[in-house]
């Protein structure tokens, strides 16, 4: 897999992986996100402030009265050179959504027409999809996952929303995402979950991260307001969310 350095200015570059976005491709940008890591706490690379990963590339900004892109770019290469280990330890998150109520899924119908499928269909593939959080971005707490079912592929709405409901579950293209916050949006609205993506009452504001594993389980409404209620109340337990690391 080859590999590229493009310049973003004088004080950062970006270290490119491929021009598709790929699980094998994701992997190599967050081992090298996570080596460098490593690197600069054992003051092995100074300099660096800041790693930024992306789909299928990591920008490295960096201090320029500490070093220089020409001393870090040999340094990477050879974090490069001796192997990035995909890291085992991610988390495996599930997230609970509610896929019945018509006020959480008012584009559900027409994903199953639009896909050949019933709505339970379009249910039963979006629980079995294998997703993987690539990146956040457009909003604080907005996880991009890929791995959605490809029977389910299908391109963002002609016609986006002007408001989208905090929390909503949506697809678009190959992916799925929940919205942190109301906001426009025009992704295909297919359920919800009870959790909130971003909290500034938690330790980490932001619930999901690159790396993460995610599945969904089907609740009922009853269950989803439950649930709903002890977010509010700050009392939910976000580790039982979490199945390993």
């Amino acid at each position: 897999m080859s590999v590229r350095y493009l310049s973003c200015g004088d004080t950062a570059f970006t270290v490119e992986f491929g021009n598709e976005i790929s699980p094998e491709i994701n992997d190599r940008v967050m081992a090298l996100h996570a080596a460098i890591g490593l690197a600069r706490e054992a003051g092995e690379i100074s300099g660096v402030v800041e790693t930024v990963p992306t789909m299928r590339s990591l920008m490295v900004t960096y201090d320029p009265l500490a070093t220089s892109r020409a001393d870090l770019e040999p340094r990477i290469g050879l974090l490069i050179e001796r192997g990035l280990p995909v890291d085992g330890n991610s988390r495996r998150m599930t997230i609970p959504c509610c896929y019945d109520d018509p006020e959480f899924a008012p584009d559900l119908a027409e994903v199953a027409e639009r896909t050949n499928k019933t709505p339970e269909q379009v249910i039963a593939a979006h629980l079995g999809s294998p997703f993987k959080v690539y990146v956040l971005g457009f909003m604080p707490g907005l996880a991009y996952v890929a791995g959605l079912d490809r029977t389910l592929f299908l391109p963002r709405r002609s016609q986006p929303r002007v408001r989208v409901p905090r929390s909503s579950v949506a697809i678009a293209m190959d992916m799925t995402t929940i919205y942190p916050f109301e906001s426009p949006g025009g992704w295909h609205l297919i359920g919800r979950t009870p959790l909130w993506m971003f909290d500034k009452r938690r330790e980490q504001p932001v619930f999901l991260s690159p790396g993460d594993s995610l599945s969904f389980e089907r609740i009922d409404r009853k269950s989803f307001d439950r649930i709903a209620r002890e977010v509010e109340a700050g009392s939910f337990d976000w580790s039982s969310l979490v199945k390993s690391r």
